[in-house]
């Protein structure tokens, strides 16, 4: 297995093989949560438009996603983990769009499979990876707005190849470099109440799911669902 790193929207463009795009703060811990707690599947889109209109069309029920971190005007969710622990999601269909994780999902045209990463699904990523043993995996790691590298993101990219390479790095380890970067200070900033404390700390809880995240193209959307 092959393995390589690549980083931001640019990447994501290149990626080929499995891909993984990894965005931990907060689009793919966000996702994680709404489907552990029974959002049946989530469309991926890149524009704030685009999932506007597909839940006009009774595509899905709930718009979830950012802006520059905030909630989009005339979205029911922002890119909140926290937020999704209180949303009632069981059965609905989840429309997701933000300025990093889905958009590079919808830049990653070149992959024979694509995964959602975050450290909340690491291990089980890597566990789908490894039973399908393909011969070339790229790792994606997206940075703020998919143009900016951030440690979290190049961080969890790292994480998941000494998993798909058979090796277990200590989370703790990991957990405290996050919170020793310059993304982790925003969140509980009183001046930015858009990143509630409770999202840096849904985000590091390591392999706290038992499932991988799928994104598969059906009838020209890009869904998401809880895989393996």
């Amino acid at each position: 297995m092959e393995i390589r790193i690549e980083s931001l929207l640019e990447g994501a463009r290149r990626a080929r093989g499995t891909v993984v795009i990894v965005d931990v703060f907060r689009a793919f811990t966000t996702a994680a949560v709404a489907l552990a707690r029974g959002a049946d599947r989530i469309v991926m889109v890149a524009e704030i438009e685009e999932a506007l209109r597909l839940r006009d069309q009774g595509v899905g029920a709930v718009c979830v996603g950012e802006v520059d971190g905030m909630k989009p005007e005339g979205f029911d969710f922002g890119n909140s983990p926290y937020e999704m622990t209180q949303a009632s999601l069981e059965g609905k269909v989840v429309i997701q769009s933000t300025r990093a994780g889905t958009t590079g999902v919808a830049a990653a045209t070149q992959a024979q499979a694509v995964y959602a990463g975050a450290f909340v699904v690491a291990e089980a990523t890597a566990r789908a990876i490894r039973r399908d043993n393909p011969p070339e995996v790229t790792l994606v790691a997206m940075g703020w707005n998919a143009r900016v590298r951030t440690d979290e993101d190049e961080l969890c990219a790292l994480y998941l190849r000494n998993l798909l390479q058979g090796r277990r790095p200590d989370p703790e380890s990991l957990r405290r470099l996050v919170l020793a970067g310059g993304e982790a200070a925003k969140f509980g900033d009183p001046q930015q109440p858009h990143f509630p404390r409770e999202d840096l700390d849904i985000a590091l809880r390591m392999n706290e799911y038992d499932f991988a995240i799928r994104v598969v193209r059906e009838d020209g959307f890009l869904i998401a669902r809880r895989h393996g």
